[in-house]
């Protein structure tokens, strides 16, 4: 017997979305996206089921566990990779030179840095997604340039596509070279293509008689890309039409001749990134080297990107963690009025909130870490968006905090402060370093893009069909029947009231566990609403679906929160604080992210949306 209403799945039909009046750009746009998706599982993912008011608190209750064995591994590594860093790195010294010693470089090779994930078959450490997310927690307590250069090369780099697609002959012969330290990159962007890939101008034609590619193209802004020995790059098939492009992934050699780095970018942070533009003139690629298959290169970049999106959370863990002891100790020996900064109240929710939000980012990226390292299918398209958004914005947040509680001394570079006799606290490094972590890999705005899109799924699956207009009536006639039978039983079990706690969080928790499931339910009712509302014009509104998405992510943030401080207590691995400081600091977590909540609910229905876009609109006549 059934105990919970079934969400439409993947068995539904695909075509939902109706395209007949758009342009062919939008169409060729949606298209591709659409046919790059990767569907859910067949119950779908805790952050998908809050869109539908029925979270699936038994995903994420009780919190996942990392073995002792996995965890030892990781705590070994860290080990060293911390005394590495302490004795050997000079963060700042990166910063002012703009270049990675290769003494840096070389030493994280023989550490193993540059293969942590990397099966040991293969020459890697062959450690866990949570030991790796761990090492990008520490590696952002120090240097966030080299955060990126092995980020860029292990998370979305030639290692993380060939470990999921790539062949056994493709495994063998690169992830032993860039578990040894041969650095790899990832080439989508380009000059008139930022995150819609259907305008990729870069493209690859099958030569007949060889049997090779043949590569035309420059990419933007390719981390890595000036040090890469080999990168991974997503271009056009040449025979497919701008209108239906097929991209496909190619593994490129960057000493194969045609290909050109014509230069190295340089940005306001992470001075040290070696980032570039990379021309490809007639580059010839062998076959062999396509990536999963010729037209399948965005389901490569996408899926990649799934789980690359955890590791720039990660390293804001560690940076937030750091300016927050920078924040702390300040405050208690800063003395004005006749008493400690922290003392004064301004000062001291700032604080509060810093230690808060940094706890809850933790749980995130612990969260979906666990779920890759449980299960390698794991759905964690929205459990990963959410923590690279909420993650990287709160991160921003916290080290803009700690500069403002630092005041000029947060302003001032460490080589200055360090000139004058005082200590190098480098908070105007960290804040430069850190504003580009709500744009990589998918900014914050394309993020709540893509939760909307994931949030409405179940709803275009049911209800779509019943209004493309491109559909033989017959379909849109079942697909009427389907959706009322659907929402019939959804829609008035979205006004019961939640009468329990849940089970799997600390009885301190159960008020807040049943406030996150009749939240979860207010949302799916003004999500509802609103496509009864906008109708298919509501894609167009993306401020208002982003107060949705965003609402989302703070019931996630709520949840994963309180889950991992159970696990923490019961574990007795609760750190610094005592189980009762550990509960207080959730607790008013989740006060704080329910005021923010009831904010955003008040603003879909009452906001100056409107106004401000036809003042753009009149600014851009």
């Amino acid at each position: 017997m059934k105990t919970h209403l079934e969400i439409p799945g993947p068995d539904t039909p695909a075509s939902v979305i109706d395209t007949s009046k758009m342009s062919p750009q939008e169409r060729a746009a949606l298209e591709l996206a659409e046919a790059s998706r990767v569907e859910a599982g067949p119950r779908g993912s805790f952050g998908g089921s809050l869109f539908m008011g029925r979270p699936l608190f038994d995903t994420i209750l009780p919190f996942p566990e990392q073995s002792l064995e996995d965890e030892d591994q990781g705590d070994a590594f860290l080990a060293r990779l911390e005394t590495f860093l302490e004795e050997k790195v000079d963060p700042d010294e990166i910063d002012r030179s703009g270049e990675i010693p290769d003494e840096v470089i070389d030493g994280l090779a023989a550490l193993g840095a540059f293969g942590i994930k990397i099966p040991r078959e293969y020459g890697g450490l062959g450690l866990s997604q949570t030991n790796y997310s761990r090492a990008a927690m520490l590696l952002g307590r120090y240097c966030g340039n080299l955060t990126a250069l092995l980020s860029a090369h292990q998370s979305i780099g030639v290692p993380q596509p060939l470990l999921v697609f790539g062949t056994e002959e493709q495994k063998k012969k690169y992830l032993p070279r860039c578990a040894r330290g041969e650095i790899s990159a990832f080439a989508l962007t380009e000059t008139n293509v930022g995150s819609d890939p259907a305008r990729i101008e870069t493209t690859a034609t099958l030569d007949p008689e060889s049997g090779d590619y043949l590569l035309n193209g420059e990419k933007l802004w390719c981390t890595n890309g000036t040090k890469a020995g080999v990168i991974i790059v997503m271009a056009r098939m040449a025979d497919s039409s701008t209108e239906r492009p097929r991209i496909t992934a190619f593994l490129v050699e960057t000493d194969t001749p045609g290909v050109e780095v014509t230069h190295r970018c340089h940005f306001m942070g992470l001075r040290a990134l070696y980032n570039a533009v990379i021309r490809f003139t007639d580059v010839r690629v062998p076959k062999e080297n396509v990536v999963l298959g010729e037209g399948r290169g965005l389901k490569v970049a996408l899926t990649t990107l799934n789980t690359g999106r955890i590791t720039l959370p990660a390293a804001c863990v560690g940076m937030a963690g750091r300016c927050l002891e920078w924040a702390t100790d300040w405050a208690g020996r800063r003395v004005q009025w006749g008493a400690p900064v922290a003392r004064h109240d301004a000062i001291a929710q700032k604080l509060a909130r810093m230690k808060a939000e940094t706890f809850a980012m933790e749980a995130m990226v612990r969260y979906v870490s666990l779920l890759v390292d449980r299960d390698k299918t794991s759905d964690i398209r929205l459990e990963a968006a959410f923590a690279k958004m909420w993650g990287t914005e709160r991160g921003w947040d916290i080290v803009n905090e700690a500069m403002q509680i630092r005041g000029g001394r947060g302003y001032e570079t460490a080589a200055s402060l360090a000139a004058r006799g005082e200590e190098p606290i480098p908070v105007e490094r960290f804040l430069r370093d850190s504003r580009i972590n709500t744009l990589f890999e998918g900014s914050s705005e394309i993020m709540r893009l893509l939760i909307a899109r994931e949030a409405l799924d179940p709803h275009l699956k049911t209800g779509g069909p019943v209004l493309n207009t491109t559909l033989p009536m017959k379909e849109r006639a079942v697909a009427a029947l389907r959706s009322a039978w659907f929402y019939g039983r959804w829609y008035p079990v979205l006004w019961m009231p939640a009468w329990r706690g849940e089970a799997g969080v600390l009885p301190e928790f159960h008020a807040e566990s049943r406030r996150v499931r009749a939240l979860s339910r207010r949302l799916a009712r003004g999500l509802f609403h609103a496509m009864l509302r906008h109708g298919p014009k509501l894609e167009k509104k993306q401020v208002l679906l982003g107060r949705f998405v965003e609402i989302g992510a703070e019931l996630f943030a709520m949840t994963v929160a309180m889950a991992y401080a159970g696990q923490l207590i019961e574990s007795g691995k609760k750190g610094k604080d005592t189980p009762d400081e550990l509960v207080a600091l959730v607790s008013y977590f989740c006060r704080i992210t329910r005021m923010k909540i009831d904010r955003l609910f008040r603003e879909i229905r009452r906001n100056g949306d409107a106004e401000g876009y036809a003042i753009a609109k009149r600014m851009g006549e």
